[in-house]
């Protein structure tokens, strides 16, 4: 079996994922893991399918054919039974600013780790008169990296941003 991940971007309409399933459906795909998101009108997904060789490029096609979305389809690598890295899930607040995601993804990498998961939003905060930038992100962690070491590295970008764990 091939890994296949889809990236699909185009502007979001009623039936939109149940289209995009169907079509992998009835081209012998199982649809595994994905993402998916409505931002500013348009629809973005992330989706990985499993498909049979003998289906690879029947799927792939049926995939382009999809009307008014962009679609780029690329291997997957087949995960090899390991051990899993140490994971933080991380809820991140703070005043929002530019640049805000640049720093937390710059001290992430600094610490060696890997942000595998990001989900962020700007939103008002009435009392504090500034938007609040909020932030779910689930980083993968190096074998030895003390967790507390990532957090207060992070809490160290500004005095208003506030990092807690989500136990899973």
């Amino acid at each position: 079996m091939k890994q296949l991940i889809l990236t699909l971007i185009g502007k979001d309409r009623p039936g939109l994922v149940e289209e995009i399933s169907s079509t992998i459906l009835s081209n012998h795909g199982n649809w595994l893991t994905s993402n998916l998101s409505h931002l500013a009108g348009q629809f973005a997904g992330i989706v990985q399918v499993e498909v049979a060789e003998e289906h690879l490029q029947e799927i792939q096609d049926a995939l382009h054919k999809l009307p008014g979305l962009d679609v780029s389809v690329e291997s997957g690598e087949n995960q090899q039974a390991q051990d899993e890295p140490d994971t933080l899930n991380l809820i991140i607040t703070g005043n929002d600013r530019p640049g805000i995601v640049q720093e937390l993804a710059t001290v992430i990498r600094h610490k060696g780790a890997n942000i595998t998961h990001l989900t962020s939003k700007q939103g008002s905060a009435p009392n504090w008169g500034l938007p609040i930038f909020s932030a779910f992100a689930t980083v993968t962690l190096p074998a030895g990296t003390v967790k507390e070491n990532v957090i207060e590295a992070l809490e160290s970008i500004t005095s208003d941003l506030i990092v807690d764990i989500e136990e899973s």
